[in-house]
């Protein structure tokens, strides 16, 4: 990797996954042995690498001289970098991480440009929990209906009774708007068909439907944990179920990684919506881009008006980042 200043808006991600064989973080390094499990160990050391070598070089300072503190809430504020004099650095970013994946989005305005904004970050794994056992207990209405703390009525009906798109065994895809009164389906395990506007008739499990309106409601979920994190608020934030997200579509998914090569990204969208206490905010730009089956990846920026996100540049813990610090 360059030693050149970062400049404008970086994406980086890092994964752990492969790191240091074994199952308990006893059988791993000393320096995260307060974690009980070696995936969070492998996340939390990458988090705070990938932070400090952000900060190192966003301002074009040694290693040594990183400093980290919160705004507001020392426990739970906002991470940022502080100068040697004790004030926050002119920069802005936000960490995640998620199922052995850590992200990195940050802002360093380029020379002659002070326009300042502030970045969110998040990740979500579509199959790490075990979902499916709630879902075939009560349904996937009762299971969205859990969240109702979080997500808005209207976000909520949205969930569960629209779909962007089915995929049936044979790999066909199938869109929501061909499927008629068959999105209304809530359980697993039912017999299902439709009849598309050629006239051609498909059965299939409702799985496949239950699968799509899942991976729906991750993408809700990543969009709204990125937006509050650039905030610098919690999921116990007051406003949280008035921040509504509209024309959601979850990114057809990236493949799996196999043998010696990485997960390749799958689609990016940015045509979300945000509206918070009822008003379009104009100021926020949100992308979702798919990497792998199953994760998803958000970014949010608000300040800099219809500046997309580039795309996720992925970094090698050891030569890439702790090769810059050594």
């Amino acid at each position: 990797m360059a030693n050149s200043n970062l400049q404008g808006l970086t994406c980086w991600l890092i994964d752990t996954r492969s790191l240091w064989p074994g199952q308990d973080i006893k059988d791993a390094v000393n320096a995260v042995r307060r974690k009980m499990f070696i995936a969070d160990a492998r996340m939390s050391l990458a988090s705070a690498l990938l932070k400090r070598l952000y900060i190192s070089r966003a301002l074009s300072i040694p290693w040594r001289d990183v400093k980290i503190a919160r705004r507001g809430d020392p426990k739970h504020g906002k991470p940022c970098a502080v100068l040697a004099n004790g004030s926050f650095a002119h920069i802005d970013f936000n960490i995640s991480h998620q199922a052995g994946l850590v992200s990195l989005v940050g802002w360093n305005p380029p020379p002659g440009q002070s326009q300042s904004a502030l970045v969110g970050a998040d990740i979500v794994c579509v199959n790490e929990r075990d979902d499916y056992r709630t879902i075939d207990q009560e349904g996937f209405g009762p299971w969205i209906d859990i969240y109702e703390d979080i997500f808005s009525d209207a976000e909520r009906w949205d969930m569960k009774y629209n779909v962007d798109y089915i995929t049936l065994l044979d790999g066909r895809i199938v869109q929501g708007n061909n499927l008629d009164r068959v999105d209304r389906c809530v359980q697993r395990n039912k017999d299902l068909s439709i009849t598309l506007p050629t006239g051609e008739s498909h059965s299939f499990n409702s799985d496949v439907l239950i699968d799509a309106k899942l991976r729906r409601f991750y993408s809700f979920f990543c969009y709204k944990e990125a937006y509050i994190k650039l905030a610098g608020e919690a999921l116990l934030a007051p406003w949280l179920k008035e921040l509504e997200f509209q024309n959601v579509r979850s990114p057809k998914p990236g493949t799996v990684a196999r043998c010696s090569t990485h997960g390749t990204w799958g689609e990016k969208v940015s045509d979300v919506e945000v509206v918070l206490h009822g008003q379009k905010v104009e100021d926020v730009k949100m992308t979702l881009q798919a990497f792998e089956e199953n994760f998803m990846l958000a970014t949010a920026v608000q300040g800099l008006r219809d500046l997309e996100a580039p795309p996720f540049t992925k970094l090698h813990l050891e030569n890439d980042v702790l090769a810059f610090a050594t």
